[in-house]
């Protein structure tokens, strides 16, 4: 018999190439990561966080642009094994539908985020894991809701530490599409988990799936694509995990080889010195867990702009008198202050002369401070086509100023801090400081998570369906076979706005 070749050789390995580097380090604790190793409030927590992606996902399913990446995946990919959520029991492949499904949860930007390395975890890994579930699932072998549970907290760990050695935000400071660059790794190791692949083919799973990492965050401004590029990332390390499950082999020592490695490319043009911070990829793993991390959103629009909203809702609170209806007209100017990240991508001046679309409505910084100041709310009403450009907020719009204050930018605290000035043509001047939006410092509670879920799917879905997904998606450590749960999101859902 011949020797086995090079390839032969690398797929038959189960250990990682270098245990001692940060990418060997990761997916051996991928690998010997267990749900007993896992503290119970963060089980607990990230049964909330499933809930509220669900009902992003169920909420969005048929929005107009929704219904169009729909009708063109379903006319480009045969019929498959894995459930579109709220298509009426629609199946595609299990990389057709994780770009679909997480392009419904990045719907309506109403998905959850991280608070200092931005990305949307359920967007990135519900999708995935519901595939990899129902697509390798067999009569003898099914996944449980622990399982499912499991694999959810370590990508949830992952994404954001791969952020993290990047500087978190920085990436969107430089126009990347910061989740689109951490997502992959995500859900290359969420599904790794989940499969139980060895080391060796968790290393290749990152592999192939940081080099299918990218997304530009031009895309905020009105086109559709912003909201499929972490159905791409979902897709992307899906595809990766899945084949490396196979033995195909990926990049070794990602995240750390020096030439064309995954840090050394993105940390091109960083903002810092270090330009990339490799030990944050391992530092306090199993001890810290990035997973408190994520934050639920309260308003329908874009993480950074929420320090807006609230100062504007802060002022109305305070000064009611002043801003009553009939007194918006009086407003001669309104000054915002940002970080350098906030104000990047959601400081730009929309066109007064272009009709806005309800993605760049949801980037922008003076839309949600309009939006805010007339309707007292920025909710998934406020995005309808009869609402977006009427001419109060276009007025409004016009008067408000974004700026970027160099002192948010010292540290990761700061970075959320905001100001809005309103000044009124009589001279009368008013101003909020937040120092952290709603659902940042502190983060929304576990009842939050039910009272949105609720709000966001009452008009959408049936009283007993609701129940019977909040009931399961809580209980899922009891779950048998997550694609119980699964089942349950097949069913189709209305659109919750005029369009």
């Amino acid at each position: 018999m011949s020797p086995p070749s090079a390839d032969q050789a690398a797929t038959s390995s189960t250990e990682v190439s270098d245990p001692s580097g940060v990418t060997g380090k990761l997916c051996t604790w991928i690998h010997d990561t267990t749900t007993d190793n896992i503290p119970a409030e963060v089980l607990e927590r990230a049964k909330y966080l499933i809930l509220d992606g669900i009902a992003c996902g169920l909420v969005a399913a048929h929005l107009p642009w929704s219904e169009t990446a729909a009708r063109g995946v379903f006319g480009m990919e045969p019929k498959g094994q894995c459930t579109v959520i709220g298509y009426g029991g629609k199946k595609l492949s299990p990389i057709a539908a994780a770009v679909l499904n997480s392009t419904f949860i990045q719907g309506f930007e109403l998905d959850d985020y991280h608070s200092l390395a931005p990305l949307h975890s359920c967007a990135l890994l519900l999708p995935a894991l519901f595939a990899a579930a129902e697509a390798t699932s067999t009569a003898t072998q099914t996944f449980t809701g622990k399982d499912f549970l499991r694999a959810f907290v370590v990508g949830c760990e992952i994404g954001p530490r791969v952020g993290l050695a990047l500087h978190g935000a920085d990436l969107l400071t430089r126009g990347w599409h910061s989740g689109s660059v951490q997502g992959p790794s995500a859900t290359a190791a969420a599904v790794s988990s989940l499969l139980g692949l060895c080391p060796a083919h968790i290393e290749s799973a990152l592999g192939m799936a940081c080099t299918q990492a990218g997304g530009l965050m031009s895309a905020q401004f009105g086109s559709m694509a912003k909201r499929m590029q972490h159905g791409f990332a979902s897709r992307n390390g899906l595809f990766a995990a899945l084949i490396a499950k196979e033995g195909y082999t990926g990049i070794e020592q990602v995240y750390e080889v020096p030439y064309g490695g995954f840090l050394g490319c993105f940390a091109q043009g960083a903002n810092y010195e270090p330009k990339a911070l490799p030990n944050e990829l391992v530092s306090g793993l199993g001890e810290r867990w990035e997973l408190h991390g994520v934050r639920v959103k309260l308003h329908a629009a874009m993480a950074a702009l929420h320090g807006t909203i609230d100062c504007i809702t802060n002022l109305q609170k305070e000064h009611v008198d002043l801003f009553k209806a009939e007194n918006l007209n009086n407003i001669e100017s309104i000054t915002t202050q940002h970080s350098r990240p906030a104000f990047e991508h959601g400081g730009w001046t929309a066109p007064a002369d272009k009709p806005l679309s309800s993605l760049a409505a949801q980037m922008s910084i003076q839309y949600v401070a309009a939006a805010q100041l007339v309707d007292h709310q920025v909710l998934m009403a406020q995005f309808g086509a009869d609402k977006l450009n009427r001419p109060i907020l276009r007025d409004i719009m016009a008067k408000t100023t974004p700026t970027h204050n160099a002192e948010f930018d010292k540290d990761k605290k700061t970075g959320w801090v905001n100001i809005a000035t309103v000044r009124f043509k009589d001279g009368t001047e008013v101003t909020n400081r937040t120092e952290s939006p709603r659902g940042i410092e502190p983060p929304a509670s576990n009842e939050d998570v039910v009272t949105k879920w609720r709000m966001l799917v009452q008009d959408v879905l049936e009283v007993e369906r609701r129940e019977e997904i909040e009931k399961c998606v809580l209980g899922m450590d009891c779950l048998d076979d997550v694609r119980q749960l699964v089942k349950l999101l097949e069913g189709t859902v209305k659109c919750p706005i005029t369009v």
